[in-house]
């Protein structure tokens, strides 16, 4: 299919509404693209047990789609749950981001399999980011200990008000090694270098040989811009922070009024 085309959206504040449900319509018009031949694919921060209730409803085991899960830090195919690609922060770093997490007594989290590990005291934020993705949080003694793997995404949580601080502090401390950057107002996440929806999109296409320019992206927040920016057509929520409408191509309704209805309509329909 020469004109096929890969239509990449992020969860949250995209794909489903504010109830966190995918509406029927948007469902009805996902279902009827990839029956065509078209590739969906999710991109979201969440970890893979997150995402996986997600792509299943929508069909992606069935059709094949693809669930860019960590910010794209581990692609999987979700027909064949094969891992296409994983790059993680190297252990090296995690006493550097836990230590300043409990000097200025903000959280910091990191995943494995099912669970959400932390060693800094469990808040609101950690809970929410459990509750959302399906998982269980484990406090554990010694984190520096348990964790002796390389992380592929690494969550501070911090209260609205002081995480742009600790982002900026925490940039400074960590680039160019690694990626610092906000997906809520309270959650400063930490990829390694060359880890976002953007570059692990661009590796996807090339494994699949679709051309940058059939490739359609959607999102709302911080950590959309860049797959939003490096589309054929980059799509903004109108429920988007600013900065995402300032970089899209198109603005399309927001995710309570299926505005993923009117790119579908739009650009592949």
């Amino acid at each position: 299919m020469k004109d096929k085309k890969i239509l990449v959206l992020d969860i949250d504040g995209t794909l489903v509404n504010s109830k966190k449900e995918i509406t029927p319509e948007t469902l009805k018009y996902l279902t009827k693209i990839q029956e065509e031949g078209h590739i969906v694919a999710l991109a979201s921060g969440r970890p893979y047990p997150g995402m996986k209730g997600y792509a299943k409803e929508i069909g992606l085991d069935k059709f094949g789609g693809y669930a860019l899960s960590f910010n794209g830090g581990k692609i999987i195919n979700c027909k064949t749950k094969e891992t296409v690609f994983e790059k993680a922060i190297p252990n090296s770093f995690a006493k550097t981001i836990y230590n300043y997490a409990k000097e200025h007594g903000i959280g910091m989290v990191t995943y494995q399999n099912d669970s959400v590990i932390t060693g800094t005291d469990i808040d609101e934020y950690m809970e929410y980011e459990a509750r959302l993705n399906y998982m269980v949080i484990r406090q554990v003694e010694d984190f520096l200990s348990y964790v002796d793997f390389d992380m592929v995404k690494c969550l501070l949580t911090a209260p609205p008000d002081i995480a742009p601080k600790h982002e900026e502090t925490l940039r400074n401390l960590l680039e160019p090694d690694l990626n610092v950057f906000r997906s809520e107002p309270y959650f400063i996440e930490v990829t390694t270098k060359g880890v976002d929806k953007a570059e692990s999109l661009d590796g996807l296409l090339k494994t699949l040989n679709i051309p940058r320019e059939n490739s359609i992206c959607c999102g709302d927040g911080f950590n959309d811009l860049t797959m939003v920016k490096y589309a054929g057509i980059g799509v903004a929520m109108d429920n988007a922070q600013q900065i995402v409408k300032d970089n899209a191509d198109y603005i399309t309704a927001s995710c309570d009024e299926d505005g993923i209805v009117e790119v579908i309509k739009k650009f592949i329909l």
